[in-house]
């Protein structure tokens, strides 16, 4: 496989590693080290790419398992998180403003989910994979990734009513 070839076939989903490291790992250049070091991994065994049936699922099971590794490594306890989602520019707008705050707290909702659902419903809900390729992905069996996801929606609109209606008297 020429280098060529390899920027064609790695190019459709080269952007869902970058975020699904990203939502693993936080720091945006934490998830671009992790997504340099998978596409390197890949293009070292360029020759063997054809033997899998799909180098995207093989792409997403590697970046998973890499950003895992560095959470659990020594390295992750001196990680720098940096989180920068929003511009400053539009912090006066009150609609744009109650967005980031929603969002804010779906992130940090999300967070807390075990590591499990918060990775299936990355995939499942932001790259919009099928439940076949996330089973292969997580080594799964599709059943246990549709129950894991609805639980982890369920988790998450629960908290978000719950913090959504806090200060609201109920009759």
């Amino acid at each position: 496989m020429n280098q060529a070839e390899f920027i064609k076939t790695i190019s459709p989903f080269k952007d869902k590693v970058f975020r699904l490291a990203r939502r693993l790992l936080v720091s945006t250049e934490e998830a671009e080290d992790a997504t340099q070091e998978v596409l390197v991994k890949l293009w070292n065994s360029r020759e063997k790419l054809s033997d899998y049936k799909s180098v995207e699922a093989l792409a997403m099971t590697m970046t998973k398992n890499y950003c895992l590794d560095r959470l659990k490594s020594k390295q992750a306890s001196e990680m720098r998180i940096v989180h920068s989602n929003y511009s400053s520019h539009d912090a006066g707008l009150q609609q744009q403003a109650e967005d980031r705050d929603s969002w804010s707290w779906a992130e940090k909702i999300m967070a807390q989910l075990p590591e499990q659902q918060r990775l299936i419903m990355q995939m499942r809900d932001i790259e919009q994979y099928e439940f076949e390729e996330i089973a292969k992905i997580m080594d799964m069996n599709e059943t246990a990734v549709r129950v894991a996801l609805s639980r982890a929606r369920k988790t998450l609109r629960e908290e978000l009513t719950k913090t959504h209606s806090y200060g609201i008297k109920r009759n």
